[in-house]
């Protein structure tokens, strides 16, 4: 299956959602423009990590982000991967993936599971619990987030599930670029999987952010990859190369997971 997705990759307005949410319909249309089936937005692009104000700007339930994207993917005729955004729910804050396709039906939610200590995302935001998959246009998909990718037994766990590709939306700053690429090309060649990374660029008041956005095809090359500046690239992709891969290279059905602890 070929399809055809447009990487988006903005600077992030700190603490300001209404102009961070001004900036997504022009790049929903400008993806539809460009023939994409997919659209990929960053991580908490609503907020960024103005992570003590979260009661003021966070999400109320994903409402607004909801809404929005929904009305984008029916209008604009895509699937919409809304990277993901701060959002409040009972109590708690979450940094939460919505993915729509283009009827405007909610696909997949997903909290991030991992949080990053340095950035003090554990003292603010509760962990997710439980593993994301769903289908774009028939190709089984998958979701991470930003420093997720830090633990490959979860990659695995949820590529197990037969997943051709894992998106990958993060706030990842620029001293560690670097590792970023590294990781992303290792998680793509573990798992046979192509990989969509989408990071922000820009800075906020504690740092600077490298975007350097990509995809990986599944024997981890890199076939995209943008600079540190706002925009959006659009590329094609066979998913068919993920079963060249496992062919060739039969790790799955090698697995011995009654060792692994």
């Amino acid at each position: 299956m070929k399809l055809t997705i447009s990487l988006a990759q903005i600077d992030i307005a700190f603490g300001n959602p209404d102009e961070n949410f001004a900036k997504i319909e022009p790049l929903v249309k400008q993806a539809a423009a460009a023939g994409a089936d997919m659209v990929v937005f960053p991580e908490m692009w609503n907020t960024g990590y103005d992570l003590s104000r979260f009661d003021k700007i966070a999400d109320e339930n994903g409402e607004r982000t909801r809404q929005l994207l929904s009305e984008l993917a029916k209008k604009c005729q895509l699937i919409v991967h809304g990277g993901s955004v701060a959002i409040k729910h009972d109590g708690a804050f979450y940094n939460t993936t919505y993915v729509f396709g283009s009827d405007g039906k909610l696909l997949t939610q997903y909290e991030k599971v991992h949080l990053f200590g340095l950035m003090h995302e554990d003292e603010f935001l509760a962990a997710g619990h439980e593993e994301d998959h769903f289908q774009i246009k028939g190709v089984d998909a998958t979701s991470v987030i930003c420093y997720d990718i830090r633990f490959p037994e979860w990659l695995r766990t949820l590529s197990l599930d037969n997943s051709r590709i894992i998106f990958v939306p993060a706030e990842w700053p620029t001293s560690r670029i670097p590792q970023w690429r590294r990781l992303l090309a290792a998680r793509a060649i573990e798992n046979q999987s192509f990989v969509v990374a989408v990071n922000r660029v820009g800075s906020d008041p504690d740092n600077p952010f490298g975007g350097h956005s990509g995809v990986y095809n599944p024997m981890g090359d890199e076939i995209l990859t943008l600079d540190d500046q706002p925009q959006l690239k659009t590329i094609t992709i066979d998913t068919d190369e993920t079963d060249a891969a496992r062919g060739f290279m039969p790790v799955f059905e090698d697995r011995r997971p009654e060792l692994y602890r």
